[in-house]
């Protein structure tokens, strides 16, 4: 014990411990839950009616999301944003991707390996894996800035080989 009666049991008191933890590992430790629940709901009022009421609920989430990333990261521009790709969503090698082009008015880049996807498939919940997290990111990019828009054909959850994010400023 320390002089102040205080127990701090081996914990660095100067720099505490970081309670961040990367989305990759969030999306692990909610998804089960949130599948679990999705089925439940199915059951009662149809995969439809559910898939409609989650969708609505996570765009809204990431949505909130948007907001926060371009406070926390000083702005709404497309290098704010490229900084939110690289440090919030490829966090811990979660995505590969590659950049194509990269403007005051457009990212362009195609991702070529998608943990999520990944991991959806080992929990064997790949089936919500787009409502839970690829659907998150048009609303996210919106509420991040406004005259954002995504324009995307194809993700590795849906079962193509990349997914292609086009990010323009209109």
């Amino acid at each position: 014990m320390d002089e102040d009666n205080s127990l701090h049991l081996g914990r660095n008191t100067t720099n505490p411990p970081s309670l961040e933890i990367s989305t990759l590992k969030r999306r692990e430790i909610q998804s089960p839950l949130i599948a679990c629940l999705l089925e439940a709901f199915i059951d009662e009022i149809g995969y439809e009616k559910t898939m409609q009421v989650a969708s609505a609920a996570i765009q809204k989430d990431a949505m909130q999301a948007g907001k926060t990333m371009a406070e926390k990261y000083g702005g709404d521009s497309i290098k704010q944003l490229r900084r939110v790709v690289q440090e919030v969503w490829a966090d811990g090698e979660a995505l590969e991707f590659n950049i194509l082009e990269e403007t005051n008015e457009k990212l362009s880049f195609d991702v070529t390996r998608c943990q999520y996807a990944e991991l959806y498939d080992r929990l064997g919940i790949k089936k919500f894996g787009f409502c839970l997290s690829c659907n998150r990111d048009t609303a996210l990019i919106q509420a991040f800035n406004p005259q954002m828009k995504l324009l995307r054909t194809q993700t590795i959850m849906e079962g193509a080989e990349r997914c292609d994010f086009r990010i323009v400023i209109e």
